[in-house]
């Protein structure tokens, strides 16, 4: 059996900040923003709405098109990096927000990879046949992270979440999933702040070496994907929908083009999005969903890079 998503959600805070919006309070300018990173806006969560609230919302979603209620969920998994609060986890606040009851529930963290390593991690519950409906989560409020002095990292991120639900199915679902990290790297993309004796440590606040991260994240996802295709025997050309991790128009061209595939057939948000980190991946898949270019039994390829360094991949037969 493979495990097959069916059901997919998505939610964006009702809050969005255009780059306009950002001339008024940094030094920057809408096409300065555009032309570097192809995002024209993002969506921002209100004060009161934590990333258990985004997830509950796309969670929902997810459930209604997967035709499942809170009794047949088995399964959650919440990738994030922006947690409600150090524990528990935000995916036990789920359950709870869900009506769930008796499953297990944990979150991940692998910054903007973390949906991709959630789906790979309810993949294998799934095969094992310890899962039979599972729900992954990708969730984040980036807001709060972000230094909005700095005009590096502050245009860059937004809030969201996406979701899908697993079933187990003898045809169709995921073929692989592929997961790499390199600890080495977690300098050019970090968060380096931490609570010691009630106090915030460290630097709470986003730190990125964009140009270092540029390049690893090309060579990664060009090599993840390569390996991905190669283990099943297929070529860029097989691919019919590419759903990248939403983070920079130019890491997104780049891979497509190192795969051979056309634009027509790579699926983007990131222009009203920004970059959503965990969320990205499941918002742009639940889109291409619903609008009905993702269908039945056609080849879909994620992949993700993000903060660790981490990358992987997830091809499926959908």
């Amino acid at each position: 059996m493979r495990s097959r998503i069916v059901g997919t959600g998505s939610y964006l805070p009702a809050q969005s900040l255009s780059n306009l919006e950002l001339e008024s309070r940094i030094d920057t300018t809408d096409e300065w923003i555009f032309q570097r990173t192809g995002i024209r806006s993002r969506h921002v969560a209100a004060e009161n709405e934590h990333t258990s609230d985004l997830a509950l919302q796309a969670a929902k979603q997810a459930m209604e098109m997967a035709g499942v209620t809170a009794a047949d969920i088995d399964l959650i998994i919440v990738a994030t990096t922006t947690p409600d609060m150090i524990f528990p986890s935000t995916a036990c606040l789920l359950q709870s927000k869900l009506g769930v009851r008796n499953c297990a529930a944990f979150d991940v963290q692998a910054v903007c990879t973390g949906f991709v390593y959630a789906l790979a991690t309810a993949d294998k519950f799934v095969n094992s046949g310890q899962s039979k409906c599972a729900l992954v989560v990708g969730a984040e409020k980036f807001s709060r992270l972000l230094d909005w002095s700095d005009r590096r990292t502050c245009v860059l991120f937004g809030d969201g979440a996406g979701a899908v639900v697993l079933k187990p199915d003898p045809e169709f679902g995921i073929l692989s999933t592929h997961l790499k990290a390199d600890g080495s790297q977690a300098h050019i993309l970090q968060v380096p702040g931490f609570i010691d004796n009630g106090s915030i440590g460290g630097h709470a606040f986003v730190q990125m070496d964009g140009q270092s991260v540029f390049r690893f994240a090309v060579k990664a996802l060009d090599e993840i994907c390569k390996e991905t295709l190669a283990a099943n025997g297929l070529q860029g050309k097989d691919i019919d929908w590419l759903v990248p991790h939403q983070a920079n128009i130019r890491i997104i061209m780049a891979t497509a083009e190192k795969l051979g595939m056309p634009t027509d057939r790579i699926v983007t948000t990131l222009e009203r999005q920004g970059n959503t980190s965990a969320a990205s991946v499941p918002l742009a898949l639940d889109t291409a969903v619903r609008d009905g270019r993702i269908q039945r039994g056609q080849t879909v390829l994620l992949e993700a890079v993000g903060g660790g360094m981490t990358w992987g991949a997830a091809l499926l037969k959908w």
